[in-house]
């Protein structure tokens, strides 16, 4: 069963699909029409696991077809990059009625997107999230991007797809590492929005990490649900979508330093970053010392890192923060937590409390 999520935004509504064994039928792709033209961006590891069944429902229906393989990694998440997705759509005729879809996860969507929103000024974009991280957020709202040696993701644009489709099976050849990076955003959630949701997470983790169904569907799908609900209200982050960020000022530090070689994860870094917040809160007597180690501990079973890299220091961290598109004034614009369910914005938070907050995470495990 195939369960459904509309995002409604102000330039058009779109559906997000949710269920196992998606792609049995073409029902889906119901949009398209015989003779339409699509490319589908992906990696290598995920063209020989599922492109050949994605291929052959779109052929069926009469979709004209092609592919480009890109590069794996988020250090290939590049302008350059997107040049070759851009050089492959003009050699090949695409024209502004082609539709891209993006077949992949974090990365693959990000570039796609973008590739999509800029691509003779636009076309459509579906989105086929492979990996966790990219299921529960990444593919869902609109931002498209790719780094910069300085910053991530700070080239991009707000570009909502047409459709998200999420085959759950899909995550039965993830690695679990990767799939203990998707679980940083969905304990994100959980902090920002519901209390309820994080002590569900606490009693059924093993039963997600075995890849239980029913726990699976209804953790996506809840998550889903978050991003999709407030999305709605702030599509372009003017406000409220910024509480989507906790976490993330100091963790893309960390993903900025290592240049994205993919020794820190996307979501390993944001692990750091979320404790690192929840230490911040504390220092400003707004959250609980114990609700900080209820989330330490939930993130150490999902396997995710909860101290400091060695390569890290309070320079570096600061270096790349004031860098961050939440800088406004040179104030670093942070989202903490106040409890379990519930965060604020503060752009009033002093350099030094920073600074204690990144030498006290080492001390605090």
């Amino acid at each position: 069963m195939v369960k459904t999520i509309l995002v409604k935004t102000k330039k058009h509504n779109y559906p997000i699909n949710i269920g196992f064994d998606l792609f049995k039928t073409p029902y889906l792709f119901s949009n398209f029409k015989h003779g339409d033209q699509a490319m589908i961006v992906t990696n290598q590891k995920i063209f020989t696991l599922y492109f050949k069944k994605l291929s052959d429902i779109l052929q069926y229906i009469g979709i004209k077809l092609d592919y480009i393989i890109l590069p794996d990694g988020e250090k290939y998440k590049t302008l350059i990059t997107m040049n070759i997705i851009y050089s492959s759509l003009l050699k090949k005729l695409h024209s502004r009625d082609t539709t891209l879809i993006s077949l992949g996860g974090g990365v693959i969507g990000d570039i796609t997107g973008f590739a999509a929103s800029s691509y003779q000024r636009g076309v459509k974009l579906i989105q086929i999230p492979t990996t966790l991280l990219s299921q529960v957020d990444a593919s869902i709202g609109g931002k498209t991007a790719v780094n910069h040696d300085l910053g991530k993701n700070m080239i991009g644009s707000f570009y909502q797809p047409n459709a998200v489709m999420i085959n759950l099976n899909y995550l039965d050849t993830l690695s679990k590492r990767e799939f203990s990076s998707g679980m940083a955003e969905v304990i994100k959630y959980s902090i920002i929005f519901d209390n309820i949701f994080f002590s569900w997470l606490e009693k059924n983790i093993d039963k997600l990490f075995n890849l239980d169904q029913k726990s699976i569907k209804y953790c996506i799908y809840k998550c889903c649900k978050f991003k999709s609900k407030i999305v709605c209200k702030d599509e372009n982050e003017k406000n409220t979508r910024v509480l989507l960020n906790l976490g993330h000022t100091y963790g893309h530090a960390i993903e900025s330093e290592t240049n994205y070689n993919g020794k820190w994860l996307h979501g390993e870094a944001i692990s750091v970053g979320i404790i690192m917040s929840c230490i911040t809160s504390e220092k400003l007597n707004l959250f609980s010392n114990n609700d900080t180690i209820r989330i330490i501990n939930l993130l150490k079973r999902c396997n995710l890192p909860v101290q400091n890299p060695k390569f890290m220091n309070t320079k570096k961290y600061l270096k790349y923060m004031f860098l961050d598109k939440k800088v406004h004034n040179n104030k670093i614009h942070l989202i903490i937590p106040v409890k379990i369910g519930k965060v604020i914005i503060n752009n009033n938070i002093t350099e030094n409390i920073i600074s204690d907050s990144i030498r006290q995470l080492n001390n605090l495990i």
